[in-house]
């Protein structure tokens, strides 16, 4: 029997398939495209279309946007919302801001549960966690036979002050339960015991609407695949960087509202370690959206709440991603003032850009690609056949004819845009940050990040550019490459100076017992059981907190103070060790291992430069150049290719510009220097 790992990404506009074979240290790739209708369908064609024996696969693996498009486009189940008397309109006030400040025309969008849908019952928890008002069981009975007969599928209870003392909340659950008994029923308490009502509300809410939605997707997915032999369990990637069994994404199905982008960072993080660099900018440009994720000094960024429509935060840690409207489907566009504009609209899968034939007459970037021969006229091994003329045709008639300028031109405008669009993406995570872009290295993946990846360097003047072996299916592999993972919060407030080091391991102990629940419920041996302890800390006055690693021992508690004052200057650029410390929250991150693929790197023992397959007219900087097409699958480590070059791939597509060089590393990966071209210009 094989030893095969199968890692299947989801995108917007392709389904991508990553399969390695742990006994022949091969990896094989495959793409199909994406079945908006139903997500399923191109997962198990993915699978048919790579011959995937499914009883020869040990471990399956899945990122998946069914959550993310649900809430984009809220096609929810019918839901509820039952909270503590007089504070139905919590997630409607929410915090009061606005994403745009200044517009004052431009509202925010409105709760993912409608206000007739949010109901009050008497009860009442104090800051401490005493019961000031039981649950009236009356009108808890009553309200929950009002959803049954309403028909409600899902429903959120947030109760004030649960966090503190769940005693309420689950007794809601019980009587809801007896009433509903095939209805989801998402707790507060346990989904998020945070202090912050609105962020806990939200965060519950989004649970609720999504928990049929996922659940039905995920336990379809993972019959289909027992049918087709795979004996494991179906592994779906989370927001914070972890997997979770699909028993477990029934219970918390929020966690995947970020699944597939962090795929994507993570593949990046171990591409910029593998190459030996610890700050590294991850650059994933797929068919509709560009991801750009951050790894400085070997870690990836991570943040505690994000959110897929501003005003509705999810407070679970997600890996920190910025998502910008730049993908190959980008439209390109004149605005009311006349300039050009580059997405973020999408031409999405269908009907695609104009050059896909399927009644696309806008240009996009891959119009203007293949307009300019940087793309060739197929994809996906043949799987997609691109018409050239119809690219010429969208870019006359909707860029070049009213700017006035010559079809060549404005391609190239086309994607200069998308390049100044993506590198000032690059700047927010970076310089913003004090940090600059010219000391990292840029992964450049996705179905059109190698196209793009060494522009947007030469724009940041950053020197290398790394492109994985499969650009295209890169997301993919991040899924093979991650634990099970559990994140688990809990609230301690109290001064650090008066703090018994015991009382914090006691409290540790609590969440430890439920992290390695969580963990032997999924099937992880207690060998395979890793639990990392964090704590979150701020001086005193302030409200916003930071979260550092916490270690064990009469010692960790003052160790982790010295490394709030560390953290505290390099976020915000300044310490006060005077200030009392205060406690915040207690974090643990509960891993479970699984088997993840083992790669050999190749001797660079292959010398020169290869013979191209061919050649064409491709256009740079004002000119057509004629430059040499290669076949990615016959460059072997330590060859090297001088520019311009055009390395064609099933799955990508790289440009590699004038005056800069490739080479081909022992992984297999092509690293583009241009610190020749930063000389020269």
């Amino acid at each position: 029997m094989a030893d095969l790992r199968v890692a299947v990404d989801v995108g917007g506009t392709f389904t991508d398939v990553c399969i390695f074979d742990q006994d022949e240290q091969q990896m094989s790739v495959t793409k199909v495209p994406s079945t908006p209708d139903d997500p399923m369908e191109a997962v198990l064609n993915g699978v048919a279309r790579a011959g995937i024996d499914l009883g020869d696969v040990r471990l399956f693996s899945h990122g998946t946007t069914v959550a993310t498009n649900a809430l984009i486009t809220r096609k929810f189940p019918k839901a509820a919302m039952v909270t503590t008397e007089g504070f139905r309109d919590v997630i409607e006030i929410r915090d009061g801001t606005k994403d745009n400040l200044w517009d004052a025309y431009a509202d925010v969008s409105g709760p993912y549960i409608r206000r007739r849908d949010r109901f009050e019952v008497p009860e009442r928890i104090d800051y401490r966690g005493n019961v000031v008002t039981p649950l009236d069981a009356d009108a808890a009975r009553s309200l929950a036979q009002l959803l049954k007969r309403r028909g409600v599928d899902t429903v959120a209870v947030c109760f004030l002050n649960s966090y503190a003392n769940p005693e309420n909340e689950e007794r809601m659950r019980e009587i809801l339960q007896r009433e509903l008994p095939e209805a989801s029923i998402s707790t507060s308490a346990e989904v998020l015991p945070e202090i912050f009502e609105h962020n806990r509300f939200n965060t519950t809410v989004a649970n609720a609407v999504l928990g049929p939605l996922v659940s039905g997707y995920v336990n379809a997915l993972d019959a289909r695949l027992t049918e087709g032999g795979y004996g494991g369990e179906l592994l779906l990637l989370h927001s914070g960087g972890g997997s979770m069994t699909s028993q477990m994404v029934t219970k918390f199905p929020v966690r995947l509202a970020a699944s597939g982008i962090a795929a994507g960072a993570i593949a990046a993080q171990h591409i910029a370690e593998q190459c030996g660099f610890d700050n590294a900018v991850g650059l994933d440009m797929g068919g509709t959206s560009t991801d750009i994720s951050l790894i400085a000094d070997g870690e990836l960024r991570e943040t505690n709440e994000w959110e897929v429509e501003y005003g509705h935060p999810i407070v679970f840690p997600s890996i920190e991603v910025l998502t910008i409207g730049a993908g190959g489907g980008s439209l390109a566009h004149i605005d009311v003032a006349g300039s050009l504009r580059n997405g973020p609209q999408s031409a999405g899968a269908q009907p695609g850009p104009a050059c896909y034939d399927r009644g696309g007459e806008e240009p996009t970037n891959t119009d203007a690609n293949l307009w300019l021969n940087r793309l060739g006229t197929d994809l996906a091994d043949g799987e997609m056949l691109l018409d050239r003329e119809r690219a010429r045709t969208a870019i006359a008639e909707r860029i070049a004819n009213p700017l006035g300028l010559d079809v060549d031109t404005a391609a190239d405008s086309i994607l200069r845009v998308a390049n100044a669009n993506m590198a000032d993406a690059v700047r927010l995570v970076s310089i913003r940050r004090g940090l600059d872009p010219r000391d990292f290295a840029l992964i450049a993946f996705g179905g059109a990040g190698a196209l793009h990846g060494a522009e947007v360097a030469r724009e940041l003047n950053i020197p290398t550019v790394i492109v994985p072996p499969s650009p295209g299916v890169t997301s993919a592999l991040g899924c093979l490459l991650v634990d099970i993972q559990h994140d688990l919060s809990q609230m301690y407030t109290a001064a650090a100076a008066d703090t018994d080091a015991h009382d914090i391991d006691e409290a540790f102990a609590q969440l430890e017992t439920e992290g390695r629940e969580r963990l032997r419920h999924e099937g992880v041996d207690e060998a395979d059981s890793v639990l990392r302890r964090g704590i979150s800390m701020r001086y005193q006055g302030q409200w916003r907190s930071l979260q550092v690693t916490m270690g064990s021992g009469p010692d960790a508690l003052e160790q982790a103070i010295q490394t709030f004052h560390e953290e505290h200057e390099k976020q915000f650029a300044f310490r006060q060790d005077s200030t009392p410390v205060e406690i915040y929250q207690l974090h643990l991150k509960a891993l479970g291992k699984t088997p993840k693929p083992t790669f050999t790197p190749e001797s660079e023992s292959a010398g020169g430069t290869p013979e191209p397959k061919g050649e064409r007219e491709v256009f740079f900087e004002g000119r057509w150049l004629t430059t040499p097409v290669y076949q990615r699958e016959e460059l072997r480590a330590g060859q090297t290719l001088p520019g311009p070059a055009i390395i064609d791939q099933l799955d990508s597509t790289t440009v590699v510009p004038p005056a800069a060089h490739a080479s081909i590393d022992g992984w297999h990966n092509i690293r583009i220097d241009l610190s020749e071209g930063k000389d020269k210009r």
